[in-house]
């Protein structure tokens, strides 16, 4: 679990590409040319280690977690996965920094496709088990759910991952559909090439750490789901948005090459 939430990041462009020692440095751990198949691939992994967890401590309570979490995020990957291909098909590469580079000049993702924001947003909250969608760990149920039997580090590993997920998702989102690093307006300031990088990085950073802060608000605002209305919410809600806000965009997108 921890491995996965650490290495998701990876592919995450924080910042523009900037000038050191004569070298031209892009501002992200791993530069691949298929960073959304990256992400999508990994965290479609981390169901793993919450089901066997569940599964191998000999506990009804863990074992049902570890179900409830198996059912939870294959129902939200395909939401996620449909409402991602919605920005693939605006930016037409699979690439994260060229994706925020085509978001310049205030053209965010969120302001072309709207409803693929709300989808993508609500299956990251059920992606990364926080509330209204804890179901695994739900408390009154399951008393802790699949990290029932732990303690000890390894409870502090699973606490850490979730985190870990959450800061990854956050950014995530950012880079997808919040312009990642772009500032409007920013290059009619004249400042430095260096300057110029470092507030791009800053402004980053002060994205993700709003949309953190939005999660933690939704987690004291809005009652935990009951299982039933959270599977009708998956398949019956958003896996139906997500289909048409593809097709809107597919549409949008053929008609108005110009402008979306």
């Amino acid at each position: 679990s921890i491995s996965v939430a650490l290495v998701t990041i990876a592919v995450v462009p924080f910042g523009n590409t900037i000038d050191l020692f004569g070298y031209h440095v892009k501002l992200m751990i791993a530069d691949v040319n298929v960073g959304i198949l990256y992400i999508l691939a990994l965290t479609s992994l981390g169901v793993y280690g919450v089901t066997l967890s569940g599964w191998s401590s000999n506990n009804k309570y863990s074992l049902l977690g570890g179900l409830r979490s198996s059912a939870q995020m294959i129902s939200y990957e395909l939401s996620m996965g449909l409402s991602v291909i919605g920005v693939i098909m605006l930016a037409g590469t699979l690439e994260l920094d060229r994706i925020v580079e085509l978001q310049g000049g205030g053209r965010w993702n969120i302001f072309m496709t709207p409803i693929g924001f709300i989808t993508f947003l609500v299956a990251s909250f059920a992606e990364t088990n926080r509330l209204p969608f804890d179901l695994p760990e739900a408390e009154p149920e399951l008393v802790g759910g699949y990290h029932t039997e732990y303690s000890g580090m390894k409870f502090g590993a699973f606490f850490l991952a979730e985190y870990a997920n959450m800061i990854t998702s956050s950014a995530l989102i950012v880079t997808l559909f919040l312009g990642g690093w772009q500032l409007p307006g920013l290059h009619l300031l004249g400042l430095s090439a260096m300057t110029e990088s470092l507030l791009q990085v800053l402004a980053f950073m002060v994205k993700v750490g709003g949309m953190l802060f939005f999660y933690i608000w939704i987690r004291w605002t809005i009652p935990r789901f009951r299982y039933d209305q959270l599977m009708n919410l998956g398949w019956k809600v958003m896996l139906p948005l997500a289909l048409v806000n593809l097709f809107v965009t597919g549409v949008l997108h053929f008609a108005f090459p110009s402008i979306w």
